[in-house]
């Protein structure tokens, strides 16, 4: 593996991923280790303006606009990350699992085309781990109730989150040497220490 990998955390909603990739990029920093940290949708300039439109409550976009967005939002991520690739880590809040658990695996969307486009946008910027955050019906109702502001994604039906995350799952399942599934139902410190164990040993 790459001595600056690409690292990125994934998972549904109220997963904890979010949480686990600051609490990641806190390790780094003391560590003296050059990083860089970014979200999908946004992290660059023009991708901070697509996430707006694609998270907006009053938005409602076609399965395949919805699919375009995000994968223009990416294509403007791909350019600035290409700057620090193999030079810096680069750790990745949801990246193109997330479109295919979503896009896929929820909206039904064909994998083919998204895989086209994705292929096309990344070219040789590839992934090296990835963290997949999981989490129970009740706690991820849980979390997202004490959110202080929802988007247009944590208002689907319970049922489009569990179907979603079962795609999630798929995928590690298809390259497990290259994630670990954290369990978020279990105490978070003891999932700190899993991916900060984990990290040392990746980097």
């Amino acid at each position: 593996m790459s001595r600056y990998p690409v690292i990125v955390f994934e998972g549904i909603e109220g997963s904890g991923k979010s949480f686990h990739i600051s609490n990641v990029a806190k390790y780094l920093k003391k560590k003296n280790i050059d990083f860089i940290k970014i979200r999908e949708p946004g992290g660059s300039i023009n991708s901070e303006r697509i996430r707006k439109l694609i998270l907006n409550k009053k938005s409602n976009f076609n399965k395949i606009t919805d699919l375009l967005l995000y994968l223009a939002s990416r294509s403007e991520n791909i350019e600035q990350l290409k700057k620090s690739y193999k030079k810096k880590v680069i750790l990745i809040d949801r990246f193109t699992d997330s479109t295919i658990a979503y896009q896929h695996y929820g909206f039904g969307v064909d994998i083919k085309l998204i895989n086209t486009i994705n292929n096309f946008i990344l070219k040789k910027f590839k992934v090296d781990y990835t963290f997949l955050n999981i989490v129970n019906k009740n706690n991820m109702i849980k979390r997202l109730k004490i959110r202080k502001s929802l988007n247009r994604y944590d208002k689907f039906k319970t049922s489009f989150y569990q179907k979603v995350q079962r795609g999630f799952v798929t995928l590690a399942n298809k390259n497990k040497k290259k994630y670990t599934i954290i369990n978020s139902n279990y105490n978070i410190d003891y999932n700190k220490k899993i991916i900060l164990r984990t990290i040392d040993e990746i980097l």
